[in-house]
């Protein structure tokens, strides 16, 4: 009877708590694909190969017996020889000129221009000297390529055609010397076609591709806080996908296929590197995909919700079969439950006034719990909050004002608004932020580059850190050689 009439009078109302989830953003892992070009110089390989490449292909001195052979005629049945063999001198050299190599798309080329002097000196005693020239083109048509074990290697087609084949006229007879020059022409290109291959295996890919493949194994920050974000990089396997010509640069085009993850709070352990494998058959050309999180703070969010209730119940809060009531909101608690819910705690204080009297008839406080599910449009960064229910039902609200009051249609609707989160500054920060982070970074003579070419973003996620939306990140990666 006393607490009918004494406002002191309060009643603390205890209501069922959903559990607390904890549970960490979880992002699956990425199958992605890292580019690793790598630059051969034109120009190096063409100076070495004219550094090896002799001047003088070949060179004769020699004395014969019948450089123009005896003519002979057949008389009764029998062949006589009317002249004698015309003995001579042979001198002469085959040279080259200076070597050139061009390419375009997949295709090198090399070309020597080869020419021939050969004289016939002390003809039969007669003719003192009569000089042969000729020339020829060799050209060489490359393919490169790469065994197992990252050793280059070039498959070479060499062909060459006299342009002037070297002749000589004496004594109304034609002395041909292509046959000869052709002979020592052919060990010319097979020592061409060996230095050639020499060269190329010569250059030293394997260990900038081991470089560049220990490199993989990494960490890289996409946030520094709000949160920290870390992508992980794994490699697990790497390949020559091909190579093109373009100017004096030949690149070769090598990908890895790698894992990546996405950590949200603390930085992950950089994955421990291992020795480069031997090429894979073929890699994937995926591209770059990973996750950047946005997140909303549950911390963030409480202040919100309990000062829109707390200005609601400056204005006066009117509760259908009871009046009005005097409400004092003390405080809000958020955090994740189970389902994918939230846990909203409202900790209030409600007094029903006595229109027609106008006295108190007690109080009554507690926390009420409700729980709700986000929701959002797709492509929209607005999330909002439906299914706001009370946590244990409510059985008891007729007779419950601290229910009554919560589950108020105006009550209600703050807290639903209150709970609305529009990622779309955070949105634009963090994937800015991130562009940012990931767009070049040093390490020794590599450097790793990443380009952003598409966001999108999936279903905010109810976790234990905070209200998530997942963004989906996909690009190229690539780890330069960029020796300082």
């Amino acid at each position: 009877m006393i607490c009918a009439f004494l406002s002191a009078c309060e009643r603390k109302v205890d209501y069922p708590v959903p559990p607390q989830v904890t549970t960490p953003p979880e992002f699956p892992a990425q199958n992605s694909t890292l580019a690793v070009p790598i630059s051969l110089s034109l120009d190096d390989l063409q100076r070495r190969l004219e550094q090896t490449t002799p001047k003088q292909l070949w060179s004769i001195d020699e004395r014969r017996k019948n450089c123009v052979p005896a003519q002979r005629v057949k008389i009764f049945g029998e062949r006589l020889k009317v002249t004698p063999d015309v003995p001579c001198r042979i001198v002469g050299q085959v040279t080259r000129g200076k070597l050139k190599m061009t390419g375009s798309g997949n295709k090198l080329t090399i070309t020597m221009p080869v020419n021939a002097s050969i004289s016939a000196r002390d003809v039969g005693g007669v003719i003192k000297q009569e000089t042969a020239t000729g020339s020829a083109n060799v050209r060489a048509d490359v393919r490169l390529g790469m065994d197992r074990n990252w050793k280059p290697r070039a498959t070479v087609q060499i062909s060459y055609g006299w342009r002037e084949p070297p002749g000589i006229d004496i004594l109304g007879q034609r002395i041909r010397f292509v046959q000869r020059a052709d002979k020592e022409l052919a060990k010319v290109v097979a020592g061409l076609e060996r230095d050639l291959q020499a060269e190329v295996a010569r250059q030293k890919v394997r260990p900038i591709v081991a470089g560049a493949w220990k490199l993989g194994f990494t960490v890289i920050e996409l946030n520094r806080e709000n949160p920290p974000a870390y992508m992980r990089v794994t490699p697990t396997g790497i390949s020559v996908t091909g190579y093109n010509v373009r100017g004096r640069q030949v690149n070769l085009d090598v990908a890895a296929d790698a894992v990546t993850e996405t950590f949200v709070g603390e930085r992950p352990k950089t994955p421990e590197a291992v020795p480069l494998p031997p090429q894979m058959t073929s890699a994937s050309n995926r591209g770059l995909r990973f996750f950047i999180p946005v997140v909303a703070d549950y911390a963030q969010l409480e202040p919100v919700v309990l000062r829109a209730l707390k200005r609601l119940a400056e204005k006066g809060i009117r509760i259908r079969d009871v009046g009005r009531v005097d409400a004092e909101f003390e405080k809000v608690t958020i955090y994740a439950t189970k389902n994918g819910r939230l846990a909203v705690g409202i900790e209030a204080k409600v007094e029903p006034i006595e229109t027609k009297f106008g006295t108190s008839l007690g109080k009554a406080n507690g926390i009420v719990w409700l729980t709700g599910t986000p929701v959002h449009e797709p492509d929209s960064e607005v999330v909002r909050f439906r299914d706001l229910d009370i946590y244990g039902g409510a059985d008891k609200l007729a007779a419950d004002l601290l229910l009554q009051l919560v589950m108020s249609p105006e009550i209600k609707a703050e807290i639903a608004s209150g709970l609305s989160e529009d990622f779309s500054k955070d949105y634009d920060r963090v994937i800015a932020s991130a562009k940012k982070a990931v767009a070049s970074r040093r390490e020794g003579d590599f450097r790793i580059a990443v380009t952003v070419d598409n966001v999108e973003h999936g279903l905010v996620q109810v976790t234990g850190a905070g209200l998530f939306l997942p963004v989906t990140v996909t690009g190229k990666g690539r780890i330069e050689y960029d020796p300082r």
